[in-house]
């Protein structure tokens, strides 16, 4: 609790506690609690209203006469201002904001898991505009290629024997590559989908392949038979192999940046490897995992790099050598790792059906979204010059695989209209939406079309004043109130069941006029019960507790003595009075929180 918190606490424990004690002497005078020497004023019940009959003969007739004459006004009607209240803090976060603008879902079934998303990297000089307008979705025997600017299936490749894996589009956007459970590599054209090259070394499922960010034509591999290999397309057979690895390797990346040359890995034998082309025999660098390590991904910066094992992400230093910072926000094993909005955050998917998003300053969590099912895949999916992020696509064991679209500000307002226009078609006040966004003519044609209607010299000129149309009208209850029938206007907003703050608005109005107990006071059983259910609610809000102060203990001055005689204002009463106990109970608390924290920072610079 903050210290504005604990101040607001410490302003409303004085009136609290005085209608804490108001309500229990009220209700102990009502029911009898008191002394009991005294007598209960008769009440008697007429059908299902009490006969206030002493408060009604103690009721000044001309308060009343002079609240319900009206008067007249010179000055012309204006609206009551409604009362602002204090904005508390946002439910969401800017960045939990930010993520939650991906809206626009798409969700598309498949009959097999969505084991890899993936598409191409920005060119390698940034100044040259980005052509690319595909990603590719592996699944099954395919791999599916979906329009970035569209999100529509553009083709789909199945000359696959078996299951296939890892599908990764070059970053000219003209060929792609994928193993298969044979073990088989396949690169094609993706435009015709004609098949260029085939490697059949590897004896055992490729789970990992990868193009070069620098060299077009060089791609690495990794398989369960325990290697990673490196492949030039104009030869036949792999140019490395790094052997070293004691169990399936599952995972596997170019390093980025100035560092292209080495090849990192991630296996089932709980190790992350590094390797230099120039050395294949032995790993440049190994870190040890106390699980099997499902992925791994570099980070820009060349320097670190992140890999998943069972539940937990870590966070690997390649200059130091040793790991900086484990992240541990999963609850089931971590699949999938992406970065987005140019690097400075971290997204990951697991088997629990979280995504996560992770601030890649300190690895805090900074926002989440839950799916139906374990997520195998996930990836951010940017677009344009700035490298924008457009798509949030997420995979699913269950086949389905779900597309959410940051809409840009045009693109968030014609949602935003259409979304309008067919509430509007529902409810069939289509003609009266169109009549209020029809579009007016630009000024150029009015001046063109100005004096067409003229008709002479000698006609009327009419000199028109303000439009009374654009003028809101004004509410029943703030007639009543500027007429003077403050009860009327009091029924009226607790009646219709109008927002909470028109009724704070109306009873601050009356306050201000001093003429809340003209209003409160007169009323039977069914009355009366509007006002107090409305105190009862909103007593322990901050922003409405001062006007539900001054309003409870006024309606304990006018009505204690007569609750014993209506159970059900009794049991409203008692609920107030709980509520209030509460809240100073709060109230107290808060100062003692208060003044530990003081004594806790007395000593603190």
């Amino acid at each position: 609790m903050d210290s504005v918190a604990l101040r607001k606490f410490e302003n409303q424990g004085t009136g609290l506690n005085r209608l804490g004690l108001g309500l229990g002497l009220g209700l102990g005078l009502g029911l009898g609690f008191g002394d009991p020497n005294l007598e209960k004023p008769v009440i008697t019940c007429a059908g299902s209203s009490l006969d206030f009959q002493d408060s009604q003969k103690n009721t000044s007739t001309l308060n009343s006469t002079s609240a319900n004459a009206p008067f007249k006004m010179a000055a012309p009607i204006t609206k009551l201002q409604q009362v602002k209240l204090p904005t508390g803090p946002a439910p969401l976060t800017p960045e939990q904001q930010y993520w939650k603008g991906f809206k626009s879902s798409q969700n598309i079934p498949s009959q097999s898991p969505i084991t890899h998303i993936s598409f191409p990297p920005p060119p390698s000089n940034p100044l040259l505009p980005s052509t690319n307008d595909y990603f590719a979705v592996t699944t099954g025997t395919r791999v599916q290629i979906f329009s970035i600017r569209t999100r529509k299936l553009i083709k789909t490749i199945t000359r696959f024997s078996d299951i296939a894996h890892s599908a990764e589009i070059r970053r000219d956007g003209r060929v792609m590559v994928a193993g298969d459970e044979t073990g088989k590599i396949q690169v094609f054209d993706v435009n015709s989908r004609a098949i260029l090259k085939t490697w059949e070394e590897h004896k055992q499922p490729v789970w990992t392949t990868k193009f070069s960010p620098t060299e077009l034509t060089t791609v690495m591999s990794a398989s369960d038979d325990r290697t990673v290999r490196l492949w030039d397309l104009p030869t036949q057979e792999s140019t490395t192999t790094f052997i070293g690895h004691e169990d399936y390797v599952r995972s596997g990346s170019f390093m980025p940046g100035t560092m292209s040359n080495l090849i990192v890995s991630g296996s089932y034998d709980g190790t992350v490897r590094l390797w230099d082309p120039r050395v294949s025999s032995k790993a440049a660098m190994v870190f040890k995992h106390a699980a099997p390590v499902e992925t791994v991904l570099p980070m820009p910066s060349g320097t670190t790099v992140l890999a998943a094992a069972d539940n937990q992400i870590s966070v690997l230093d390649l200059v130091a050598g040793k790991p900086l910072h484990l992240i541990k926000n999963h609850q089931k094993t971590v699949t999938s790792l992406c970065l987005g909005s140019n690097g400075t955050r971290l997204v990951s998917g697991g088997l629990d059906g979280h995504v996560k998003v992770f601030e890649t300053a300190g690895w805090n969590v900074v926002a989440g979204s839950k799916y139906p099912a374990p997520v195998l895949a996930v990836n951010v999916v940017a677009a344009g010059a700035n490298r924008e992020d457009k798509h949030l696509v997420v995979g699913m064991q269950s086949g389905v695989l779900s597309i959410r679209t940051r809409l840009s500000g045009q693109q968030k307002v014609k949602e935003r209209e259409r979304e309008k226009e067919m509430q509007a078609l529902i409810a069939g006040t289509l003609d009266d939406y169109d009549k209020k966004n029809k579009k007016k003519r630009p000024r150029g044609i009015e001046k063109k079309l100005r004096g067409l209607d003229f008709v002479g010299e000698g006609v009327d000129v009419i000199i028109e004043g303000n439009d009374r149309k654009e003028r809101k009208p004004e509410s029943f209850w703030e007639r009543d109130l500027r007429q003077g029938k403050y009860a009327q206007a009091l029924d009226t907003v607790l009646n219709r069941g109008l927002p909470a703050v028109t009724v704070l608005t109306l009873l601050t109005a009356l306050r201000h006029r001093s003429a809340m107990r003209v209003a409160f006071q007169g009323r039977d059983e069914n009355t009366v019960q509007p006002i107090l259910k409305w105190v009862v609610k909103h007593i322990t809000d901050p922003r409405y507790v001062g006007i539900c102060v001054d309003s409870a203990l006024l309606l304990l001055d006018i009505y204690s003595e007569h609750v014993g005689g209506s159970p059900e204002l009794e049991h409203n009463f008692k609920i107030l009075h709980r509520r209030v106990r509460t809240e100073v109970e709060r109230s107290q608390q808060a100062c003692q929180t208060s003044g530990m924290l003081e004594m806790l920072m007395t000593g603190m610079p």
